[in-house]
């Protein structure tokens, strides 16, 4: 058994799990599972860098996960940061920031590497509930991560759109205007055309999304009264419920999704934008299966994510 800290920082949050993963057993068991929204990637699709402000905010919330770290006698911790570092051109004043309060190398990882952990966190639970290929997609803050395949990826690409990136890009009318949406949605058009190149969608067997934007889509689906992550998890929804949930979501005034029991506040203004992500991506898988002779008619979440595949590699680095 080892005690391992994963942390995944992306452009909307920063995620703590530590865990204790028996390798031998094939187990990973929650200590503490803990999100915090920062918005790193505040303004960095327009200036090209992180902001002063973003980056103090994260560099706050990591020095509170050091502290949690040695106070649960963690034994090996992987930080693994993602679209919004990658894309700034100041990142090593971040990676050096995260070194300081950590005590560990941080690592900007590429989008395969990102889909290749989302992949591994997502099926190590669903693998033996639903049949493959798994479609896994891990919508963030400034990309989206999809990644084909059953007991190992085949097939992966990573399509610069996100919720916070399409927000701060098309999305500044409370509601959005109609062209806005058009112009968001057609940006997610382009970029599935190109990842479709690559990842054939046709395959899908099960589709499974992930992260805080798919997460909610599920909370409003499921009419919760809270955000419950154990009914979340695993959850099979009808794609036609998926979608209308979506298309509320990216209609609704801020201050109707700010009264919605199960939203995190740090999400009001960009979860517009992740619904609309993954309409256009629910949408297009169930497509394109369908021209490949099949039907998509679910569409299930995993609160198992990339969190938990950095988990499993800090058990298995020496």
């Amino acid at each position: 058994m080892t005690r391992v800290a994963a942390i995944d920082c992306g452009t909307n949050s920063i995620r703590l799990l530590v865990a204790d993963v028996d390798l031998a057993a094939g187990s990973l068991t929650d200590v503490v599972r803990t999100m915090e929204v920062v918005r790193l990637g505040q303004g960095v699709d327009r200036t090209g860098r992180i902001a002063p402000e973003a980056m103090a905010r994260t560099l706050e919330a990591t020095r509170r996960y050091a502290t949690t770290c040695a106070d649960l006698g963690v034994e090996r911790t992987r930080f693994v940061a993602t679209s919004a570092t990658r894309d700034a051109e100041n990142r090593q004043e971040f990676v050096d920031g995260v070194r300081a309060a950590l005590g560990v190398e941080p690592e900007v990882i590429g989008g395969e590497e990102e889909a290749r952990l989302s992949f591994r966190g997502a099926t190590g639970v669903l693998a033996g509930r639903h049949p493959g290929p798994f479609l896994v997609v891990d919508l963030g803050g400034g990309s989206t991560e999809l990644v084909l395949g059953t007991t190992s990826p085949v097939a992966t690409a990573s399509m610069d759109v996100g919720c916070v990136r399409l927000t701060e890009r098309h999305l500044h009318d409370d509601p959005p205007t109609r062209e806005q949406i058009t112009a968001a949605s057609a940006d997610v058009t382009a970029a599935l055309d190109v990842a479709g190149a690559i990842v054939p969608f046709g395959r899908t067997a099960t589709l499974v999304g992930l992260a805080g934007s798919v997460t909610t889509v599920t909370a409003h689906a499921l009419d919760l009264d809270r955000y419950e992550p154990e009914r979340i998890d695993g959850s099979v929804l009808p794609v036609d419920r998926v979608l209308d949930s979506c298309r509320a979501l990216v209609t609704m005034r801020r201050s109707r999704r700010e009264a919605l029991p199960f939203m995190h506040p740090g999400r009001v203004d960009v979860i517009g934008a992740g619904a609309l992500v993954w309409s256009d991506v629910v949408s297009r898988v169930r497509a394109e299966v369908a021209i490949a002779g099949g039907r998509l008619k679910t569409v299930v979440t995993s609160e198992h994510d990339i969190l938990d595949g950095i988990a499993w590699s800090a058990a298995e680095h020496d």
